[in-house]
């Protein structure tokens, strides 16, 4: 292992940068060259790589997005579009890659390693939602985002007298949705894994405006149901005062916490000590606050689960 290569592939995550930092200073603190990859696997198909030193990547940690640049890309998928990669990757002389994305990104390094290719995953997106890791690059930022702008919204529906229905990230997992519902302290969190009724949330909604209280924040995840419909729903079941917040890609942005700093950089320099020892086709991962490794296929095999107690839990302290 002499040269190694990182990318980032997918929607980018705050901590993304702080990933990148980590894999060349540990490249080059193991002896290595590190090489860039702009464009995710697009770049990588047609050769976009970038030498990097101490210095390319100084100053990044505290921001967000990548400078490496992401996007989703159909050509890697076909078998047409690895080849391409693996001659690149080989024109190079590049020994082992370092991938920085979601499972749709993992799934391409796979079909690197299938083939022989060695590479290491490093989970990043908002999400949370990749199995065989407890947390994944970006969630804590995001959560953080989303709850700063539910607190200040709220701060308006006190003053207004109304209910805000806040929309948030998450298509097929609710995690962002329940931690920032909980954390700010939503009447009602709506997620994709667990059934809500119409009627209770609306029911906690009169509840709470006749013993005084004057507003009500309900949150939801993306992928349920439009924020629109449930502030339409509301509105007609209720007659209060509805407004509906969606806040879409700004929950991307922004400087990462120092939680996902220090995931970020742990993950990366992890990645790194993998390559170095032989290792290929896993993902770095967390569990119970451990940093461990789960080979591709096996996290596959399983489905990103959410931690239902504290849906529970929110429902029992949102009375």
């Amino acid at each position: 292992m002499n040269k190694i290569a990182v990318l980032t592939s997918g929607g980018d995550a705050p901590g993304m940068n702080a990933a990148i930092r980590a894999v060349v200073r540990r490249g080059i603190f193991k002896g290595l060259d590190v090489y860039g990859v702009k464009n995710g696997y697009d770049g990588l198909m047609t050769g976009n790589f970038i030498q990097m030193d101490l210095g390319s990547v100084g100053d990044i940690l505290h921001r967000g997005g990548t400078i490496l640049y992401s996007a989703r890309s159909e050509r890697f998928k076909t078998a047409d579009g690895q080849q391409q990669a693996l001659a690149q990757l080989m024109e190079v002389g590049i020994d082992g890659l370092v991938v920085i994305g979601g499972d749709g990104s993992f799934k391409g390094a796979g079909k690197l390693t299938a083939q022989g290719f060695p590479t290491i995953g490093i989970p990043g997106t908002i999400d949370n939602d990749i199995a065989g890791t407890d947390y994944t690059i970006g969630f804590d930022t995001a959560v953080n985002t989303a709850v700063e702008a539910i607190d200040k919204i709220r701060d308006t529906a006190s003053s207004h007298e109304r209910t805000y229905v806040i929309e948030v990230m998450g298509r097929d997992a609710g995690d962002i949705a329940l931690w920032a519902g909980m954390c700010a302290g939503a009447e009602s969190i709506i997620i994709p894994e667990a059934n809500y009724e119409i009627n209770d949330m609306i029911d906690r909604i009169k509840q709470g405006h006749e013993r005084g209280k004057l507003h009500s924040i309900i949150v939801v995840a993306e992928g349920v149901c439009k924020g629109t419909d449930i502030g339409n729903m509301i509105e007609e079941k209720t007659g209060f005062d509805t407004r509906v917040a969606v806040l879409g890609h700004f929950q991307r942005g922004g400087s990462p916490t120092a939680y996902d700093r220090m995931m970020s950089s742990q993950m990366g320099a992890k990645a790194v000590d993998l390559l170095v020892e032989g290792k290929k086709g896993v993902m770095v991962g967390v569990k119970n606050g451990q940093l461990i490794y789960t080979p591709f296929e096996e996290a596959a095999k399983d489905r990103h689960t959410i931690d239902m107690s504290i849906y529970h839990l929110a429902r029992s302290l949102s009375i």
